[in-house]
C-alpha cells in the first residue's frame, strides 16, 4: 500500500511542493519544488489505505479525525495544490464502462422524495443558527454573491446579487412572487421593500422558517411577505414571477422534469422565472463523495446538458442565460476567512471535529470553483415570447434604478435615526 500511495502522490502532484510524512516516520516528496512548501503528516496506516482506495472521501475524513495533520500550510493550501494539478474534466482517464456506470448512477440513484428532501435540508440548514452568524453577511445570504467591481466586500456583493436577480425578473410593483427555497428571507424581503411585491417564500428548513418569519414580523410585512414550510411539489396557484436561488442543487437529477413542470403550472402566461444554481462546465458527473456524505446529502450539481432538455420538454422558453464563473469562489473566500477568524466559536458551538469538517467544506468548495469547473448558472424563463423586452438593456436600467433607491433608503434611515 505504501508503494501505491507513493505512486498516487507523484502521479497527482507534478507542480508545487508537497511532503508527506508517513506513520513510520518516512517522508515522501512530490512536485517540482515551486511555490509554498506544504507538509502533511498521516498518523495511521488505516488512513493511508483509505486515501489510496477512496481519496475523494478519505481526505476529508482523515482531516476531520485528526489522522491528517498539516505541519506546514493550511487545508486550503493543500486542496489548492491538489486541484491545481488536476484536470477540470473529472472523468479523464477512466474507462468507457466507468463512464456509463456513472451516468447510470446519476439516473437511478438521485431521487429526492419529499420526505428525503426534508431530511437532507435539515442535515445542513437546521444547524445552530449561530454557526451561520460566524461567516455570512448581515442579510444571511447563503448563495453566490455578485462582485461588480474589484475590491467589493461580501456585503456589497450580496446586495448586488439581489439587485441583479430582481432586474432579471423584470418585476413590476405589486406583483405576486414565489421564492422557492427562500432561505432566511433576505431576497423575499428585498423584493417587498423595493417593489411592494407580495411574496410567498417556501423552505424545508424549520430554522430558516423561524428566522425569516421573525424578520417579516419585525418589518411589519406580515400578509405581504409570507413564509411557509412547504415542498415545491405541493404548491398550487399562479404567480407573476418565480425565483429560486441555491435550491435547484437539492432537487435531484431524476426530479428535473417534475420541477420544471411545476414551474410551468405555477407561472402566469405572461410571467417570468429566474433560476440561480451551482452547475458544471464539464460533462455530467456525480457529486464528490465527502460533500454528499457530510455536507449536502442528496445534492447534485448539473451540467447545462442535463437542464436544458427538461426545460424544453415542459413548455418553458429560455430567454436569457448567464454563467457566473469566479463569483462563487470569491464569495467562499470571504466565508472561509470569516469562519477561520471565528473558528474558536465554532468549536464552542459543536466541537473540534465539526470545525475541521466546516473548514474542509469551505476550502474544498472554493478550490472547486477555482480549478474544477464549478460555476453558477442564472437562467431566465418565460412561457410567452413577448413576456420580456426585446433587448437586455432593461436589466442594466433596472439595476441602476435599484442602486439609487437603495442609497436613498439608507439616507432616509440615517436621517430618521439622527
Amino acid at each position: 500500500m505504501r508503494r501505491k500511495f507513493e505512486k498516487l502522490l507523484t502521479d497527482t502532484i507534478r507542480k508545487g511542493s508537497l511532503t508527506v510524512e508517513m506513520p513510520s516516520g518516512e517522508a515522501y516528496s512530490a512536485g517540482d519544488g515551486s511555490g509554498r512548501r506544504i507538509v502533511m503528516r498521516i498518523t495511521s496506516w488505516k488512513a493511508l489505505t483509505r486515501l489510496v482506495l477512496y481519496p475523494d472521501l478519505a481526505l476529508g475524513e482523515a482531516y476531520m479525525d485528526g489522522e491528517l495533520v498539516l505541519a506546514e500550510g493550511e487545508m486550503y493550501d493543500l486542496l489548492e495544490l491538489i486541484f491545481a494539478n488536476m484536470t477540470v474534466n473529472e472523468t479523464r482517464g477512466i474507462s468507457s464502462l466507468t463512464r456509463r456506470l456513472v451516468r447510470l448512477f446519476i439516473r437511478i440513484g438521485d431521487y429526492n422524495s419529499p420526505a428525503r428532501a426534508r431530511r437532507n435540508v435539515a442535515h445542513h440548514y437546521d444547524l445552530d443558527r449561530r454557526l451561520y452568524d460566524l461567516f455570512l453577511d448581515s442579510d444571511r445570504q447563503y448563495s453566490c454573491g455578485y462582485f461588480e467591481a474589484a475590491g467589493d466586500g461580501l456585503e456589497e456583493a450580496q446586495l448586488a446579487k439581489k439587485r441583479h436577480l430582481a432586474a432579471k425578473m423584470h418585476l413590476k410593483p405589486g406583483q405576486r412572487v414565489l421564492d422557492i427555497g427562500s432561505g432566511w428571507g433576505g431576497l423575499a424581503l428585498y423584493l417587498a421593500r423595493m417593489f411592494d411585491a407580495r411574496v410567498l417564500g417556501i423552505t424545508l428548513s424549520e430554522e430558516q422558517l423561524a428566522i425569516s418569519t421573525d424578520r417579516a414580523r419585525a418589518e411589519k410585512r406580515q400578509g405581504q411577505v409570507d413564509f411557509k414550510l412547504r415542498d415545491y411539489r405541493a404548491l398550487t396557484g399562479r404567480f407573476d414571477r418565480i425565483v429560486s436561488v441555491g435550491m435547484f442543487e437539492h432537487v435531484g437529477n431524476r426530479s428535473y422534469g417534475a420541477f420544471f413542470a411545476k414551474i410551468r403550472d405555477l407561472l402566469e402566461d405572461d410571467g417570468v422565472a429566474v433560476l440561480h444554481y451551482i452547475g458544471r462546465t464539464t460533462a455530467p458527473y456525480v457529486t464528490n463523495g465527502w460533500i454528499r456524505k457530510y455536507i449536502f446529502p442528496g445534492g447534485y450539481l448539473p451540467s447545462l446538458s442535463e437542464v436544458m432538455p427538461q426545460i424544453e420538454r415542459n413548455g418553458l422558453m429560455v430567454t436569457d442565460i448567464e454563467v457566473l464563473r469566479l463569483h462563487y469562489a470569491d464569495t467562499l473566500r470571504h466565508w472561509r476567512k470569516r469562519f477561520m477568524a471565528n473558528r474558536k466559536r465554532a468549536v464552542e458551538l459543536y466541537d473540534e471535529r465539526f470545525a475541521r469538517m466546516w473548514e474542509f467544506y469551505l476550502a474544498a468548495s472554493e478550490t472547486a470553483f477555482r480549478y474544477q469547473g464549478l460555476v453558477v448558472h442564472q437562467i431566465q424563463l418565460a412561457k410567452s415570447v413577448s413576456a420580456l423586452p426585446l433587448t437586455r438593456g432593461y436589466m442594466a436600467e433596472s439595476e441602476e434604478n435599484l442602486r439609487q433607491r437603495e442609497q436613498d433608503r439608507v439616507a432616509e434611515i440615517s436621517t430618521a435615526a439622527g
